[in-house]
């Protein structure tokens, strides 16, 4: 085995270890970039990442959308995570919220794309369709997919009007293809 390889391994796991934090402690607040659906009545598609949970986050992002509709006071948001996949809950989580731009567990998201108006009215039934044809609705691997990356990027590939470009560290987004 290469010895680059041996103490970059070593490196990743001695870092992580060192993390204090616990993911109930991290941060969950809105960081402000979806505008108040009690302040405006337009339709909104928004598409988040934030950094992955703990050392995950130097190499990857979590990546999860939200819609409102025109006139709604709240948005749904669809993410894809693996927690209790095993045990069979399903990948894909779906709430309502006010706040979709939530921290993910300390990092902050950024929206990388941003759909409002009429063009969001339009598209927001595609993409509530598309998300029922969802192929690996009870399916989650970190690596290579299907993950929280590859749940967005299908869509994208089903609503090409979204002209969605996911993030680079989007690990997993090319599962979809």
């Amino acid at each position: 085995m290469n010895v680059k390889l041996i103490v970059f391994i070593l490196t990743v796991v001695l870092l992580s270890a060192c993390s204090s934090k616990n993911w109930r402690e991290t941060s969950r607040e809105p960081a402000g970039l979806a505008p108040n659906p009690e302040l405006t009545q337009d339709a909104v598609i928004q598409f988040y990442a934030a950094d992955a949970f703990s050392w995950r986050g130097w190499f990857a992002v979590h990546s999860w959308f939200a819609l409102k509709k025109q006139g709604a006071d709240e948005y749904t948001v669809y993410e894809v995570v693996g927690w209790g996949v095993k045990e069979g809950r399903p990948a894909i989580r779906t709430y309502t919220t006010k706040t979709p731009d939530r921290y993910w567990y300390g990092a902050k998201p950024e929206a990388f794309l941003t759909i409002s108006g009429a063009k969001a009215s339009k598209l927001i039934p595609e993409i509530e369709a598309a998300v029922m044809q969802y192929p690996w609705k009870n399916e989650y691997t970190l690596f290579p997919g299907p993950n929280s990356n590859t749940f967005p990027a299908w869509i994208g590939i089903q609503v090409p009007e979204l002209e969605l470009d996911m993030p680079f560290r989007a690990i997993g987004s090319g599962y979809a293809d």
